[in-house]
């Protein structure tokens, strides 16, 4: 396998390398599911490697290396089972040449995909604090005072989102929730009078509450049904300033945990193979394994993999895997 260095035990493994050189090498339909948050071409710095998809010369480039990763991809998920990509509309500038507005990165991401034989499955919009985006990004059309001189400019605050694509096929292992959903990930609490339905039994039958009678799980599913996820801590991540350098100085913090944990619990079951090419720090591993999935990552990054394998090994010492 052309990885520089590979970590492999009985709950994870990890590589070092080029996506688009690990991922050949893995076994056909071996993947349950996969989770990730690509490269957002010309936005942030990673790594001055050529391999980083990051580092495109175009838009056009990025998405002829992006569209091998989707046919790996494709090959490599169970059928009927999920891809879930992380992503946002990627903003324009007047000292890249172009007029002030957004590139539809999310739709191009989709016709991507449905062109390798994906089925568009689901979209969430996950929320996020337009003062914060304006005091970090100091966006002019995120700005009180345009509102002042010429509200024209103004815009909303730019939302992340997890686009969904289904492999086709039946699926050959189903995800059941037995007990329904027990574990909410987000910073709402859930009722505490649906505190009985957890574990618990129905005290005029003393059986096991039946799926129409959990009002906790339904609970927690009408929020993970939303289309728009408003609770999703922001800074709720693993720890990854340790593994920042001065070349990536503009990276933005890793993926929110919240939003992993609640791909993972819809869109996998225990023993299921969580794969995402672009590992990072490590939060989908992590997640993986602390939910009893078997996590698969590839980083580019020396530093970023060398974090990763820390905070993957802090969770099996702390005995959440």
């Amino acid at each position: 396998m052309p990885a520089k260095k590979q970590v492999i035990t009985d709950q994870y493994a990890i590589y070092l390398g080029d996506c688009c050189e690990v991922l050949p090498d893995l076994p056909s339909e071996s993947v349950g599911f996969s989770v990730f948050s690509p490269p957002f071409w010309s936005m942030y710095t990673y790594t001055d490697d050529p391999a980083d998809m990051s580092n495109c010369k175009t838009y056009e480039e990025f998405f002829g290396h992006f569209d091998f990763l989707a046919e790996q991809l494709e090959r490599l998920l169970l059928p009927g089972r999920i891809a879930a990509i992380h992503c946002m509309d990627m903003p324009t500038y007047k000292r890249s040449g172009e007029e002030i507005g957004l590139n539809d990165f999310p739709g191009d991401i989709v016709r991507c995909f449905k062109k390798k034989g994906f089925v568009y499955h689901s979209r969430h919009c996950i929320w996020k604090d337009p003062l914060v985006a304006a005091t970090r990004t100091k966006a002019l059309g995120l700005a009180h005072k345009q509102i002042v001189k010429d509200s024209a400019m103004c815009r909303t605050g730019i939302p992340d989102y997890i686009l969904a694509f289904r492999k086709k096929g039946e699926n050959p292992k189903p995800i059941p929730h037995p007990e329904g959903l027990t574990e909410y990930c987000g910073s709402r609490e859930v009722p505490r009078e649906f505190d009985r339905y957890f574990g618990g039994v129905n005290p005029v039958s003393n059986e096991p509450w039946l799926p129409k009678e959990n009002k906790r799980s339904h609970w927690i599913w009408q929020q993970y049904a939303s289309p728009v996820w408003f609770d999703v801590r922001q800074t709720h991540v693993l720890r990854y300033r340790e593994a920042k350098g001065k070349d990536d100085e503009k990276h933005i913090c890793p993926l929110q945990l919240d939003v992993i944990e609640r791909c993972v619990e819809l869109w996998s079951t225990k023993g299921d193979v969580v794969l995402t090419p672009f590992m990072g720090v490590g939060s989908e591993v992590y997640v993986a394994v602390k939910n009893g999935r078997k996590g698969v990552g590839v980083e580019l990054k020396d530093s970023y993999f060398k974090q990763a394998e820390r905070n993957i090994r802090l969770a099996i010492r702390k005995g959440i895997g």
